[in-house]
């Protein structure tokens, strides 16, 4: 337990309106505003923080906050230099209960003060083992009251008088945090309304002169008819482009909410204070090439103020709403008004994005240039767009994650209610991995942000392209409820194609069953051919297409249909248009199509049916199987059930955190753990390992091989010493030794060879037949920790047969980790091969993810090999790597 109360950082969060307050520790200074944040407090409000009134109860609040002792602990939340809040715990400095009490400035209730104290406060004391808050409250006090109860934490109550004693159980579960996203939603909302729908907006560093980027924003908004206050900032004119100007911030006649900065790098710090003494609510900041100084001095102008930042480097935002108009980039185009929202961090892309789905026709909601990302970021835009009611399909370019853990709890949320798409770049990061072990070195980078898409339900594409091309099909089409394709053509070269897509997109053609073959003979022209492809012919006309596709639909075997089509010389000379027969009422099928047209000059079009919807045509029969597996996949998703994290017995977390707090204390800069210690710390989980005994002399290690043999006599030996990883390259190991004479010789042939480094052997009864295999994690620094699986053995890194998923797993996540790889089939009996125990295997990566969620100084951990035999699971070999981590909460509400 912590006694210094000015321990913790400095972090800057959101009130329940979108205003932005600092959260920091006491410190000694503060007394005097302290104080007078309960002289201020009006009799009544005093009488119900104090249960009655003292002329020195302020006096004696302050002190007791501005002088810690142990077991105390005490937050103040404060704007513009100003205290408005503070919430304190004691407990003595014993035990794992503390009494809380809270303090808000009179005239800003309601508006989160406490509550956001409340979680801050919450999330310190679990990180010191305090379990329970106990608050004592007069029971007519019904703001605390109710404060208490929608925490979202469990709160009994009980009467003492006019008292209500309160108990309040910290755990983290699913509804507290379900409670604290609601609140953030809300507030983060809030916050974003001055950014994207501002009353009034101001371009600082508009240009006389034709060529500045300010002039290209200010044209821009001007020219999109923005339809409120527009205003320039130059104290060289009085007029840019027909819209007044200024000489500074401060002389507009109106405050802006929103400001346009474009102004050398040098400016910038400024111009940031500028707007924030003069009330601005949020900023934009295209220009490029700060300093470290320069940006430092940005994000603290915007924290100290409270204006929420875009930028800085970025092409803009806009906002099409029709009452709004709001275009504040300096793309080349307005973006036509539809329903995707996009938030890149790439210029290049967020144009591209705009001009493809203009083009498209499905058009732009809001769009946010994120560019360097010091604030707003992906994570705000989608809690926007789950909200402003216009936005059907959300797409994302980001080269960078602030808090992965909290962008994937909104992913999966928004996910549920719309596609999120993502241009998955930087897969090529290669250069990342640590080699260190076989658990860093199967780690890449994108391997992690593949498990983050997939358990967000985020579908991730390749290439920009690609990302427009499944936004096509998931704007225009309804979902299939699976991936059994039908490939409709009329050219037997084109089916062919559009059968070689789909195999390699993972989509399945299914075999025409017999009644759907006469179901479709009977309206094709003679000569087609009934398989998958189904050959209609450059005979069939438009009514037999539009039959042949209409009967495909009702099939209860075909999930899509692909209809690769030619123009041909047949259907020129009788007037027939193919693809108008796929036009004709396309939307009240209940099933999605793709059109392929080899002669098509775009990549993807959305064409017209006659009920006023759209059907997706590609160039290319890999672009339409591309976007119907994409499909698939979603519909994959949604038809889960969102996955659980199960309880475990037998975990003894205050144990753990003894091993861990004890080694680091005597290794402060972290290492391997012994045998010893590895064997204590997977014991606190419960995570199997296969008997084991520590020999450091030859007569020792004789002694456990007799203990330890089993009924073939046979046991392995492996040498130890400190920073060894990979026994078998070094030759560290030998295996099927029989009776004392080879254990001897075993021993002395390990310590002649690692003279001067063996501390000692690790000695192993021989393990019963079964699959090797690998399991591991990486605390990846920005992700969290990261679960691997797959196939073990000195092959592990050879074969690369692994997969992954972001810690804490839920029970699906496990079952996806156990089904992906490769080898998956040998556990499931596959070959003749007896099945392995696969309750037992669910449980040691779920025990695994446990212990990488519960210690963030668990740098790696490497076990390799697991051996699942159909009577067990159990480790035969570990190895773990400690850091000295702070832990770090990643779902505390809390800005960039």
């Amino acid at each position: 337990m912590t006694d210094d109360t000015r321990s913790g950082p400095t972090v800057h969060a959101l009130l329940a309106d979108g205003t932005t307050v600092c959260i920091r520790p006491v410190e000694s200074g503060d007394h005097d505003q302290l104080e007078g944040l309960y002289e201020e407090m009006s009799p009544e409000n005093l009488r119900l923080r104090f249960f009655g009134l003292s002329r020195r109860s302020a006096e004696m609040a302050a002190d007791r906050a501005c002088r810690p002792h142990p077991g105390y602990r005490a937050l103040l939340a404060e704007t513009k230099g100003q205290v408005i809040g503070l919430a304190e715990y004691d407990n003595g400095g014993t035990g794992t209960a503390a009494d809380i009490s809270i303090a808000v400035a009179d005239g800003l209730h309601h508006r989160g003060v406490g509550t956001l104290l409340v979680e801050h406060l919450v999330s310190a004391a679990r990180a010191e083992g305090i379990t329970t808050f106990t608050a004592d409250a007069l029971s007519e006090n019904h703001e605390i009251l109710r404060l208490f109860a929608d925490l979202g934490l469990r709160t009994a109550r009980r009467f003492e008088g006019p008292e209500m004693r309160c108990t309040i159980e910290l755990d983290e579960d699913e509804t507290y945090l379900s409670a604290t996203d609601a609140r953030g939603r809300a507030a983060d909302v809030a916050s974003l309304v001055p950014l994207l729908r501002p009353d009034a907006v101001a371009v600082v560093g508009a240009g006389r002169r034709a060529g500045s980027v300010g002039r290209a924003i200010l044209h821009h908004l001007k020219a999109g008819g923005f339809t409120r206050r527009l205003f320039a900032v130059n104290p060289a004119a009085t007029s840019i482009l027909g819209v007044p100007s200024y000489p500074s911030v401060s002389a507009l006649p109106k405050t802006p909410d929103l400001v346009v900065v474009a102004v050398p790098a040098a400016a910038v710090p400024a111009t940031a204070e500028e707007c924030g003494k003069a009330g601005a609510r949020a900023l934009l900041v295209v220009t490029a090439g700060l300093d470290s100084a320069q940006a430092e001095a940005l994000t603290a102008a915007c924290r100290t103020y409270g204006m929420r930042l875009v930028g800085p480097n970025c092409l803009g935002v806009s906002n099409t709403d029709p009452e709004l108009n709001l275009d504040a980039t300096f793309a080349a185009d307005h973006p036509r008004p539809g329903t995707a929202g996009i938030a890149v961090q790439s210029g290049g892309v967020g144009i591209a994005l705009l001009d493809g789905l203009s083009r498209l026709g499905i058009g732009v909601s809001t769009f946010a240039s994120l560019g360097d990302k010091f604030d707003v970021s992906g994570n705000d835009m989608l809690q926007w767009w789950e909200s402003d009611g216009t936005t059907d399909l959300a797409l994302l370019y980001l080269e960078s994650f602030g808090n992965p853990r909290a962008f994937s709890r909104t992913a999966r949320r928004v996910t549920r209610r719309m596609p999120v798409l993502t241009v998955d770049a930087g897969r090529t990061d290669a250069g990342r991995r640590a080699a260190a072990s076989h658990t860093a070195a199967a780690a890449t980078r994108t391997m992690t942000r593949g498990a983050l898409f997939t358990q967000a339900g985020i579908t991730a594409t390749r290439s920009v392209g690609e990302l427009l091309e499944a936004a096509a099909l998931l704007h225009s089409q309804p979902l299939p409820t699976g991936s059994r394709v039908l490939i409709v053509t009329n050219a037997g070269g084109a089916g062919v194609l559009a059968a070689d897509a789909c195999a390699e997109a993972g989509l399945s053609l299914p075999t025409p069953t017999p009644e759907l073959v006469d179901d479709l003979l009977a309206v094709l022209p003679e000569g087609a051919a009934i398989g998958n492809p189904v050959d209609a012919t450059a005979a069939v006309s438009e009514e037999q297409l539009k039959d042949c596709v209409d009967r495909v639909m009702r099939h209860p075997g075909v999930d899509a249909v692909l209809v690769a089509l030619v123009p041909t010389a047949v259907a020129a000379a009788t007037g027939d248009d193919l693809v108008r027969a796929l036009t004709l009422a396309t939307g009240h099928r209940p099933k999605p199509v793709a059109v392929v047209r080899l002669e098509q000059a775009l990549p993807v079009e959305l064409l017209p049916t006659t009920d006023l919807r759209t059907v997706p045509a590609y160039a290319e029969p890999q672009a339409a199987a591309r976007a119907l597996a994409h499909a698939a996949h979603r519909a994959a998703w949604l038809a889960r059930p969102a996955g659980t994290v199960p309880d475990l017995d037998g975990v003894e977390t205050v144990r753990a955190h003894t091993v861990v707090g004890a080694y680091l204390e005597a290794n402060p800069d972290g290492g391997w753990l012994g045998p010893r210690q590895c064997a204590e710390l997977l014991g606190c989980y419960g995570i199997p390992q296969l008997a084991w005994a520590w020999a450091e002399t030859e007569d020792d290690a004789v002694l456990a091989a007799d203990r330890l043999r089993g009924a073939d006599g046979r046991v392995v030996m492996k040498a130890h010493w400190p920073g060894l990883l990979h026994k078998s390259e070094q030759h560290a190991v030998h295996l099927d030794l029989r009776g004392d004479a080879q254990v001897r010789a075993a021993f002395r042939d390990l310590e002649t060879r690692f003279a001067g480094l063996m501390t000692g052997v690790v000695v192993q009864p021989l393990a019963e037949r079964g699959t090797e295999l690998f399991a591991g994690v990486v605390q990846d620094q920005v992700f969290g920790p990261l679960v691997l699986f797959g196939l073990g053995g000195t092959a592990t890194e050879i074969l690369a047969d692994h997969t992954a998923r972001l810690a804490p797993l839920t029970d699906h996540d496990v079952h996806d980790l156990i089904t992906a790889p490769r080898c998956a089939p040998l556990l499931f009996g596959a070959h003749g091969s007896p099945t392995a125990d696969l309750e037992g295997l669910e449980q040691l990566l779920l025990r695994l993810s446990r212990m990488a969620s519960d210690l963030p100084q668990l740098a790696e951990a490497d076990f390799n090999p697991v051996l699942a035999a159909p009577g067990g699971v159990s480790v035969l070999d570990a190895r773990v790597h400690l850091l000295p981590t702070r832990p770090q909460d990643p779902y505390l509400r809390r800005l960039r």
